[in-house]
């Protein structure tokens, strides 16, 4: 079987390596070998995130992909894409070291935005964007029935969204003013209008704004006068009048004016008719506290899946988890003088050993505070949301930051939390989809905030246990909220720890 010679291929390929290597090599590539056989589904949560450089899980899947007999897809962002035509395997996979009949060397590997020609029978790269929108617009760029590797799919209600919003700007206005000008008027009053409305909604930190209902009608009735040639506002209208739908603008007060977005509230609709269509193996990081997944295959529209959850090994990748007690509640007039004096504490014991500290803020305001006092005190070893960074550095950070860079930095050996990463109602667009939630008289906090909340705690925390460092969690919801299990859950395997001391910091 193809699963026994793909063991065999592997481990010859991880005994020459001298460096310390993902455990789960082997079980994932046996996973992916059979998915390839079978024609099979599999849900694999590997625990570490897309972006993580530092422990690779990818050459458990490159290598079936790379012997297996037929074509295969792998859509994935263009990071992971550049990482996998990096791993050179040629060494070790050619035709004296493959004795199975459906097992080929020297496939041919091409990154590209469609399907090459029927003759293709390789690896074909491609991004999310572009496999998504070939799948929504069903333009036949992507051959069905062939085994597709999704990779990085904890971002994939994000990039669906991303794929389905459409949008209006400024430009797209003057535009339509100049190929139907004898409804420029019309045009002209409708944008002041709506720019009037909009500008009367108080400022908040996203800038953004759900429509409501006289914004949605006045952009109504200009569609009732105009004939919407422009492929711009032709796609906008035909979104717009679909169900289902998140409208709301973003506003630039500097230069008064605004976009408008329309884009799916949920997403499991539109990806559900997709799944059907070939074979999927999709690889995330932390999806579900379930190794079947049944909260995130419900986000996604996802049927009945062979789902496998790899953890943390204790031995190597256990973090200390210190949660004090009696904090105040994040939302107390006490919250922000403890924190602060918390983050002094905790700063002055980590700074005597050298290494890299992280803390993590997701409330603006509260981020500014606590970097400015954090500096006053440590000076220019403390940074704000760059990845220009002394030895010994502070980072201060949000969760969008922190996501995005933490792969390519060093692993800190001090990560400090603020409050959990709860999205939060105050922004706009997540109190749409929570609206969308109550409508269905489904529980919102447990099928959409939560998870969130889960997930992006999982990822931010990963790359803390290379080091095997020290997570500070000051949010006393953990203690205090009967949903305080399920985020200790995600957290383990950790040591709880109630008391500050030097000694867990020594490398």
């Amino acid at each position: 079987m193809i699963e026994v010679e793909v063991h065999n291929l592997l481990r010859n390929l991880l005994k020459s390596k001298t460096e310390a290597l993902w455990p789960h090599h082997l079980t994932m590539a046996r996973i992916v070998a059979r998915a390839l056989r079978l024609g099979r589904d599999a849900l694999i949560q590997t625990g570490i995130p897309p972006s993580h450089d530092h422990h690779s899980y990818r050459l458990s899947y490159w290598i079936p992909l790379l012997v297996w007999h037929q074509s295969v897809i792998v859509v994935a962002p263009d990071g992971i894409l550049d990482e996998l035509q990096r791993l050179n395997l040629q060494p070790w996979i050619n035709p004296e070291t493959l004795n199975h009949p459906d097992l080929i060397a020297n496939k041919p590997i091409l990154r590209g935005d469609s399907w090459p020609d029927d003759s293709f029978s390789g690896v074909l790269l491609t991004t999310p964007s572009a496999w998504l929108s070939s799948r929504f617009r069903d333009d036949h760029n992507f051959p069905q029935q062939v085994l597709t590797v999704i990779d990085g799919v904890d971002d994939l209600e994000t990039w669906t969204r991303q794929t389905l919003t459409v949008s209006l700007h400024p430009q797209d206005w003057n535009h339509l003013m100049e190929q139907q000008p004898e409804q420029g008027e019309t045009i002209r009053d409708t944008r002041i209008h709506l720019t009037r409305i909009l500008f009367q909604h108080p400022p908040n930190p996203y800038q953004c704004y759900v429509l409501d209902n006289p914004e949605q009608e006045m952009i109504e009735q200009l569609y009732g006068v105009i004939d919407p040639q422009l492929s711009e506002w032709q796609g906008f209208w035909q979104r717009w009048q679909r169900p289902g739908q998140l409208k709301w603008a973003v506003v630039d007060r500097i230069l008064g004016t605004f976009s408008l977005f329309c884009g799916p509230v949920d997403v499991a609709s539109e990806l559900g008719p997709i799944w059907p269509q070939q074979p999927v193996v999709l690889i995330g990081g932390a999806l579900d506290l379930d190794k079947q997944a049944p909260i995130y295959r419900q986000a996604v529209g996802l049927g009945e899946i062979t789902g496998v959850k790899f953890t943390p090994d204790r031995q190597s990748q256990l973090i200390q988890l210190y949660i004090p007690s009696g904090f105040p509640l994040p939302n107390t007039p006490q919250y922000q003088l403890t924190l602060i004096k918390e983050l002094y504490n905790i700063l002055y014991i980590s700074l005597s050993v050298q290494g890299f500290s992280v803390l993590l803020i997701g409330d603006v305001p509260l981020k500014a505070q606590v970097s400015t006092a954090m500096a006053a005190e440590f000076g220019s070893r403390v940074r704000v949301e760059t990845t220009d960074l002394p030895e010994n550095a502070v980072l201060v950070t949000g969760w969008e930051f922190w996501r995005q860079h933490h792969g390519r930095l060093p692993s800190p050996h001090l990560l400090a939390i603020a409050t959990l990463p709860i999205p939060s109602l105050e922004d706009p667009l997540v109190a749409g989809q929570v609206a969308y939630y109550k409508q269905r008289h489904l529980d919102w906090f447990r099928f959409y905030l939560l998870p969130q909340a889960l997930s992006e705690l999982q990822r931010a925390v990963a790359t803390v246990r290379d080091s095997q460092g020290v997570v500070a969690l000051f949010d006393s919801r953990v203690l205090h909220r009967s949903y305080g299990e399920q985020v200790l859950t995600a957290l383990s395997p950790s040591a709880r720890i109630n008391y500050l001391d030097r000694l867990w910091l020594v490398q």
